[in-house]
Order: structure tokens, then sequence, then C-alpha cells
């Protein structure tokens, strides 16, 4: 008979906010603290909020100006590269405990952990294995965590975000037999790992308002909805997940791309998004050269102010496979001039390289000149190089300095927030 497989999934509580708490001596469950860059306005996004200010309605993913005008509370600049470092403390209190190999980073907030082979090792129960780390976890960084422990990690994140909240010691815990009996008729349904408001709206449509709901529609119906991803939604209504942590580890994707996408600060006109267009092209391009990736389909995605039109959306399959900035610029001049409305203001740009794959399969057009491509390749390898030695902003194009261009701020940024 196989061993029953626990996992934890162990989440830093109001990470980004309890950090700064921390850094403050100030306790996140008594002080109103929000993390979001001031400079931004009224209109910048609230990165994380305190347990404190969270009773008092203030959600995580809001915004400034949401905060009611009656409540005292802290604003703190986001510091990214100090949330990378407690992250890194809290990933060498779990290897006290448990090998690499059983633990899955899922985010710089929240980990998944099998302890299987450790609670005979430690002659421990999973709680009390838990509540160790935890102590751990807060006497190193002062960072207090919840832990949802489950059969497997589909029923340890559900008793993260369902269970653990409502349970006086931050912990909760699910098997099959407790998920079917608790959660089965749980809502709303968007409270459920990997269930969306789109897909909540999709079983609406059929009739469905719950898990138990979706274990009672024939299997062929989903599929004929759902596709492939019918497979996931049947196996979580019942509490199932296959997937280990080592399956995790060892998969590679058949495809790769590479991505990027800005919220801009205000409202830009056609002209102005065009040139931050050309700033993530140029950074983009820069990524593929430095690992020495070619790409032969590029996507553009763009929003508008407001919601005032329905999104502009272009994919293009172009007929070289390259890594070539002047080339795939001028694919991406095209895409914009076809899909873009110039009569409404702009405020989300994105853009991918897809089909990414190594520059072994770089591949050219009878009519494409080789020695102008050769050039290019070498400076764009230069730029590349000075960049990892002195930084993203040791070399600037012309553009970069216009009024209206944000690569400068955002080389200074991780994940487009203040470092």
């Amino acid at each position: 008979m196989m061993e029953e497989k626990i996992y934890l999934c162990i989440d830093l509580k109001s990470f980004y906010a309890s950090v700064e708490c921390v850094e403050r001596g100030l306790d996140p469950f008594e002080i109103n603290l929000v993390v979001a860059d001031p400079d931004r306005g009224d209109g910048a996004i609230t990165l994380a909020a305190t347990p404190a200010i969270k009773k008092l309605g203030v959600p995580s993913r809001g915004r400034i100006y949401e905060i009611p005008n009656d409540i005292e509370y802290i604003i703190a600049p986001p510091r990214m590269h100090l949330y990378m470092e407690y992250s890194a403390k809290v990933y060498e209190v779990f290897l006290k405990y448990i090998s690499s190999e059983d633990i899955h980073m899922y985010s710089i907030d929240e980990a998944f952990l099998d302890v299987t082979p450790y609670l005979a090792l430690y002659k421990t129960t999973p709680k009390e294995l838990a509540q160790r780390i935890v102590y751990d976890v807060y006497n190193t960084t002062g960072i207090t965590a919840t832990v949802g422990i489950g059969t497997n990690l589909f029923l340890a994140k559900v008793a993260l975000d369902i269970t653990a909240k409502h349970a006086p010691d931050n912990m909760g815990f699910l098997d099959e037999a407790i998920f079917r009996q608790k959660l089965w008729h749980h809502q709303p349904i968007t409270d459920v790992w990997m269930i969306g408001s789109g897909t909540a709206k999709h079983l609406a449509k059929l009739g469905i308002i719950d898990l138990w709901g979706v274990t009672r529609m024939p299997e062929g119906i989903l599929y004929k909805e759902f596709g492939v991803n019918a497979e996931i939604l049947i196996d979580h209504a019942w509490g199932k997940e296959p997937v280990e942590i080592s399956d995790i580890k060892s998969y590679r994707p058949k495809s790769n791309s590479v991505s990027n996408s800005q919220i801009l600060f205000e409202d830009y006109n056609y002209k102005d998004a065009y040139l931050i267009l050309k700033e993530m092209v140029d950074t983009n391009v820069l990524n593929l050269t430095e690992k020495h990736l070619v790409t032969d389909r590029i996507s553009l995605y763009i929003g508008y102010s407001k919601d005032r039109r329905k999104p502009s959306r272009g994919t293009c399959k172009i007929t070289n496979r390259t890594n070539s900035y002047r080339i795939l610029m001028e694919e991406f001049h095209l895409l914009y001039k076809r899909i873009v409305d110039p009569n409404y203001p702009i405020r989300q740009i994105a853009l991918s390289f897809g089909n990414v794959r190594d520059e072994i399969y770089e591949q050219y057009d009878l009519f494409a000149d080789m020695e102008k491509i050769e050039k290019e390749r070498k400076l764009q390898q230069t730029l590349v190089n000075i960049r990892n030695k002195y930084g993203k902003n040791a070399v600037l194009k012309g553009m970069n300095y216009l009024p209206k261009g944000t690569a400068r701020y955002r080389n200074m940024t991780i994940g487009g927030h203040k470092a």
C-alpha cells in the first residue's frame, strides 16, 4: 500500500506590508499600512495591506483613492530587493527541515513542501512539523505565516486559501473526504484555486454554482465546454490532484515565449504609445540576445483608457526566425498600424515573442542582408555585456530620453515596482 502523501502550502501573511512593518518595528496586526508607490498619485495600486487595515475593508489590490478618508494609514513605497531578501531568508528556514527537492516556491511569498518522508524522520505529525517551521520563520524574519495541509497539492492550497484563514492557529487540513464534506457546496466557487471569474461564469451558464455541481454534470458536456481543461476541473471537483512536486520540477515546456507588459501611468496617445512599444521591443530583443534565442511569431495587446473600447489584439507569423531588433521592430510597426485604434487613449501595452527557440534555428529568407544582420548581432551582444556589467541604464538610446519614455525608470525597478 502506497504511503499517503502530505503537503504543506505555506503563505507569508500580507508579505510586503509585513516586511515594511518589521523594518519599522511595527505590528502589522495593529498598524494600518499599505505598500504603494506615492509617485504614481492617488491612482497607485496598493501592492499589499496589513491585516489591521484589511479589517477596515481595505483590500490588498485596491487603489489609494479608494481608501476611506477617515482611516489613518502609512504609505510604504515598495522595495522589491528587500522583499526578495526576506523571501530568501524564509527559504533558508525551509531548508533546515526539508530538502530542496521537496520544495516548490510557488511565488515570492508562497511555497509547497512535500513533508511525507520527514514525518517519520522527525517522529511528528504534519501539524506539529508545520508549527515548527512557522515558528522558525517568525523568529528568523518576524513574518507570520499561514499553512494549508493536504493529501495532495490542490487540497493543501485550498486548505490554505479557505480553511486556514478561519482557524485560530492559521492552519487548515483537508483530505478528499473532508474536502467533499465541507467544501463541495462552498461559494463563491472562485475561492477555489484555479477557478477564475471566466470559468465561474461559464459554469454558471450550465447551472453550476459549486464543486458539487461539477461532479453531477456529465463529463462529456464538461469536455465539450472546456476542452482539455475539463480534466483538471473534474479532478479538483472530487478533491484529486495527480501532479506532484517532482513532476513540476521535471516539467519542460514544449514551446516558450518572451513577454513584457506595462500599465502606463497616464493616458498615452497613438504616437506616444508607439514610443513605449519601441522601448519594450528593444528590451525584449536584448533578452533574446542574452539567452541566445530567436523567434518567428509576435503578439501585441493594447488596452484603452477606462474601458472606452474593447482592447486590440493581434498575432503575426514572420518569415524570419530572428532576434534582430530592426526586423522585429518592422513587424511590430506593421502590426501596430493594423490593429491599434488611433482615436482612443492607451493605458496598457503587452507584447510577446512566441515560438522561441535556440539561435541555432535562426533562419532568414533569400533577400536578407546577412552582413547587416551579423553587424547588428554583434552590437546587440555588446549592449548586453555592457548592461550586465554596469547596469541597464549604462547604455541608452535617444528615444529613452524623450519625455514620454518609461524605459529608464523601469530599468531601476523589479517587476515594474521600485527596487
